[in-house]
């Protein structure tokens, strides 16, 4: 679990507005007294739209280009 990319909330960007939250499709976000979180990283897919629909540009979704292993 530890290997898996999760979108990157910048909390101090964050206004809570929940936007995030409201279209995460899987429900892998919540929203929390902080701010937003991955409650449930498991059921995220990695989409991206949380980052796409911030209007704070606070989420973050890195890309890592690994090749394919030959055999």
């Amino acid at each position: 679990m530890e290997d898996w990319a999760l979108p990157e909330i910048n909390l101090s960007l964050c206004n809570r507005c929940g936007t995030c939250v409201e279209w995460c499709s899987t429900g892998a976000a919540a929203m929390g007294p902080e701010g937003p979180s991955s409650v449930r990283p498991a059921d995220c897919t990695y989409c991206a739209l949380c980052e796409s629909v911030c209007p704070r540009q606070a989420i973050a979704c890195a890309y890592e280009i690994v090749w394919g292993m030959d055999g």
